[in-house]
């Protein structure tokens, strides 16, 4: 069945038509190998660095700091363990927080089985992580800080830039997963004091399996795949040369028009949260209502459950979430919700909606529409909820 109303960007977004019309030569007429020294050969390679001198150029980097991957999951992945196996000797001690993607906490959970100690930083009830707690938490043997640009779930925009210069003056590593933030605000790695940064393209309008790690020149890191000598010998195999080219189309479309789309985006999310507030009984917004993603909506509804809300919008023709993709179709509470504060009923009656540059207000109406009468339906079948 397909979504009359599509408001889970956040999961990911469609390829935009310069995207695709960028990558479908690279699927048979210039399908050459990228390592190869014939003509398609050269021609693939010509491709891949100059989508590589787009992603740099984008979130002010050099070409040689980027390294290509198949996402954002490989990438934090990469970030995480490659650096905490390339200072092991330095030490074995590493900083997250407590709302972290999956693909930051798993590995990080992993780590800790193979010897290194994790120390998670708690937010506060809006989802911010303060510098001041992530200094404190800083010890002699601290090799790596991972600090996410922006929560995938609730939108809280984090002050990395503060959290960066903490690491920079103890001499740590500072990673930041900006999956969510590239192409939604400004992301530049010196303003964040990153050494380490995750994107992926299919956020903000490139294709799926495709995504960059940027590694400021001189951080350590042991590779994750071995095999040939791909990407600095950090990232083995054939290149995704039509994907990383998608990926250099998208995002220097995405930062090209960032205000813009920004700004139609903040503009659709504030109608749909006002909308929800005003309409529907006893619901509330998770997260902050400033220093937030500008396609953000987390509403949390007293009485309801979650997954019943889904099922009923997606049969409305709605298409949204009940927080990160990455955990859908698990039983398992959301991690943030309950981090920020939230019990396990609260945290289960909590819907995400990111809207996109293609919504309009006549669908943002209807979906509050629609909320409000699945929410008196749901609660009225419900009631002891």
């Amino acid at each position: 069945m397909k979504n009359n109303i599509y408001l889970d960007h956040a999961a990911t977004t469609p390829v935009s038509q310069p995207v695709l019309d960028m990558m479908l030569p690279f699927f048979r007429e210039n399908g050459g190998n990228a390592s190869a020294v014939y003509g398609t050969g050269r021609e693939a390679r010509k491709a891949i660095e100059n989508a590589r001198r787009q992603v740099a150029d984008a979130i002010g980097a050099e070409p040689r700091e980027i390294i290509f991957t198949s996402g954002g999951s490989e990438s934090d992945n990469l970030a995480v363990k490659g650096t905490a196996f390339a200072l092991r000797d330095k030490g074995r001690h590493i900083i997250t927080t407590a709302i972290e993607h999956p693909a930051v906490i798993n590995p990080c959970k992993w780590l800790s089985r193979q010897g290194f100690e994790i120390t998670y930083v708690m937010p506060d009830r809006e989802g911010r992580i303060d510098p001041e707690v992530v200094r404190k938490a800083i010890r002699e043997d601290t090799i790596l800080i991972s600090v996410m640009t922006a929560n995938n779930e609730i939108g809280t925009i984090e002050p990395v830039g503060e959290i960066g210069e903490a690491a920079r003056d103890h001499g740590i590593v500072f990673h930041t997963d900006a999956v969510q933030a590239v192409g939604a605000v400004p992301v530049h790695v010196d303003m964040m004091k990153a050494d380490l940064l995750s994107l992926s393209a299919h956020k903000f309008g490139g294709p799926k399996g495709t995504g960059a790690l940027y590694i400021r020149r001189g951080t350590r890191i042991d590779p994750l795949i071995h095999g040939g000598e791909q990407e600095r010998k950090l990232r083995a195999g054939t290149e995704n040369t039509a994907g990383i080219v998608g990926l250099g189309k998208a995002i220097e479309d995405a930062v090209h028009h960032l205000d813009e789309n920004a700004g139609r985006m903040t503009r659709l999310r504030d109608r749909l949260t006002k909308g929800i507030l005003a309409e529907v009984p006893d619901c509330f917004l998770n997260g902050p209502e400033k220093d937030r993603l500008p396609n953000n909506c987390n509403i949390r509804f007293d009485r309801i459950e979650g997954e019943a809300l889904l099922l009923r919008l997606d049969l409305a023709g709605i298409a949204a979430s009940s927080g990160s993709a990455c955990t859908s179709g698990t039983q398992e509470t959301s991690h943030v919700l309950t981090a920020i504060g939230l019990d396990e009923r609260q945290a289960k009656g909590s819907l995400r909606l990111t809207t996109g540059i293609d919504n309009t207000e006549e669908e943002i109406d209807e979906t509050v529409r629609a909320l409000k009468e699945i929410v008196a339906d749901l609660r009225s079948m419900f009631h002891g909820l």
